[in-house]
C-alpha cells in the first residue's frame, strides 16, 4: 500500500483549497473580517469531517447498499478524471456552474455559504469521497486508518490556511498563478486516477491481469 503519500497528495490535489480561494473571496464580499474568518474556519472544519467520515464509516455504507469496492474504484476513477479535466480547464475539481449559482443564492438567504457550496461541492464533494474510501479500504491496520484521519485533519488544516490568507494569495498569485496551479494538480490527479481505474478492473475482469 501507498501511504503515506499517495492518499494524501491525492486529497491534495482534489480539494485544492486554493483553486476554491476565487470562490471564497466572491462569497465573502461585503463580509466583516469576524465573519470572514468564522466561514473559513466552519469551511475548515467541515472538510475535515467529510474526509473522516468517509474513511471511518465509508465502507459500512457500500456494504448497506451491496456495492463492491472494485465498481466503485471504478466509479471513483471516473470521477477523479473528470475533475481533473475541469481542473486542466482551470475550474474547481468539484464545481458546476449551477452549483455555485445555487450557493450563491442559498447564502442570500441566509444558509452557511462555509458548508455549501464552499466544502460540498467545490472542497470535498464526490471525488474527494470516493478516494478515501478506497484508500480506507486497503487499510489493514489501525494505524493506516489513523493516518487517513490525520490526513483529514491536514486537509482541514490547508483549507484554513488557504482560505486565512484568500486576500494575499488573490494579490500574489493573480487568477492567472491560480490556473497554473490548479492544471498541473489536475495532471497528477489524471494520472492517479487511471491507477485507481486500472486496479478496478482488473478486480472486475481478473483477466485483464493476464495481459500486462
Amino acid at each position: 500500500m501507498d501511504f503515506p503519500v499517495k492518499p494524501l497528495i491525492t486529497l491534495l490535489a482534489i480539494v485544492n483549497p486554493i483553486g476554491v480561494v476565487p470562490f471564497f473571496l466572491h462569497f465573502t464580499q461585503g463580509f466583516t473580517e469576524p465573519q470572514r474568518q468564522r466561514t473559513a474556519n466552519i469551511a475548515a472544519f467541515s472538510a475535515f469531517v467529510v474526509v473522516t467520515t468517509s474513511a471511518l464509516l465509508g465502507l459500512q455504507v457500500l456494504e448497506f447498499f451491496g456495492i463492491t469496492l472494485a465498481s466503485f474504484q471504478v466509479g471513483g476513477g471516473l470521477l477523479l478524471m473528470m475533475s481533473s479535466i475541469k481542473m486542466l480547464h482551470a475550474e474547481p475539481a468539484e464545481s458546476k456552474g449551477q452549483d455555485i449559482d445555487e450557493g450563491a443564492s442559498r447564502a442570500a438567504a441566509g444558509a452557511s455559504i462555509a458548508v455549501v457550496p464552499l466544502t460540498i461541492p467545490l472542497l470535498t464533494g464526490p471525488a474527494a469521497i470516493s478516494t478515501v474510501v478506497i484508500y480506507a479500504e486497503k487499510a489493514r491496520h489501525f494505524g493506516e486508518m489513523f493516518t487517513l484521519v490525520i490526513y483529514g485533519v491536514i486537509i482541514g488544516l490547508s483549507t484554513w490556511l488557504a482560505f486565512n490568507a484568500a486576500q494575499r494569495i488573490g494579490k500574489f498569485l493573480g487568477q492567472t498563478g491560480i490556473n497554473v496551479m490548479t492544471r498541473l494538480m489536475g495532471l497528477i490527479l489524471a494520472a492517479i486516477a487511471v491507477e485507481v481505474m486500472a486496479d478496478g478492473l482488473i478486480k472486475l475482469f481478473p483477466v485483464l491481469a493476464g495481459s500486462r
